[in-house]
């Protein structure tokens, strides 16, 4: 599947790079698709009509308010379409593209490194009204696509936003967690790069570990936690200062 990305910023570089394939790219003249095929392979096209005709997939990448714009340009000429745009629900997508198979994911950053997790909305049997219904055989190629590219999460289309609290943002939010960590590491006297070797490494080996134990958050603490010890303190100090609330406040803000 010859994929076609019409964007080059920092999820189109980390699409593509995770894929690891020539791509065809446009950027609406940033230069930055020459910047990025020049790193993966592919051809930077001067027009996001010509990668429609040239590609099998286009991915959007664009911004989420350019959807009438790029659909203006490309829409009765692309083949197929998925959507990585925050905000972007398949019917709206099916409005902009009223003769063309569309389908909506919300990935995030890990791609990159094929580490990523993928929202998928799940189409409708059906196709809505003056709108193809989904292909049978194009979806699962799709699906097999971005599924190089990490775990990808199938959910309703009701759900997608909330998971996408999680996920699409979850990387800013655990590289919070770490600064946070490094920085309280780093007032008591150790070194920036140690703390910071410290604080990711166990951040992956616990995402391992929780992964191996079926995600049973509260097993992997009391393996750690000792009545009144000092990780009992730390979580308590923890509550106390609000992390619960302050990641419900984070959803609240993000989710109408």
């Amino acid at each position: 599947m010859h994929v076609g990305l019409i964007g080059a910023g920092n999820m189109a570089r980390a699409l593509a790079r995770g894929w690891g394939e020539p791509i065809l790219c446009s950027d609406g003249g940033s230069g930055r698709a020459q910047e990025l095929v020049a790193e993966v392979g592919g051809e930077a096209l001067s027009s996001n009509r010509e990668v429609a005709e040239r590609a099998d997939l286009v991915v959007l990448c664009h911004k989420p308010y350019q959807l009438d714009q790029v659909a203006g340009e490309i829409a009765g000429t692309a083949k197929a379409v998925a959507s990585v745009l925050g905000g972007v629900s398949t019917g709206l997508l099916q409005q902009a593209y009223p003769d063309t198979p569309v389908f909506a994911l919300q990935p995030n950053t890990p791609v990159e490194i094929r580490r990523g997790v993928i929202v998928y909305a799940e189409r409708p049997l059906t196709g809505a009204a003056n709108h193809p219904p989904a292909d049978p055989d194009l979806e699962p190629m799709v699906l097999e696509l971005f599924g190089r590219l990490g775990t990808v999460v199938r959910l309703p289309e009701a759900l997608v936003e909330v998971a996408s609290t999680l996920s699409a943002v979850g990387p800013a939010y655990e590289a919070l967690l770490t600064e946070a960590q490094v920085d309280a590491g780093v007032r008591r006297g150790l070194p920036a790069a140690l703390a910071s070797q410290l604080v990711v490494e166990t951040m992956a080996g616990t995402a391992a570990l929780l992964a191996h134990r079926g995600y049973d958050t509260l097993a992997v603490r009391r393996e750690v936690t000792s009545p009144g010890g000092v990780t009992a303190r730390g979580l308590a100090a923890l509550e106390k200062a609000g992390i619960r609330g302050a990641f419900q406040n984070a959803i609240d803000a993000i989710v109408p």
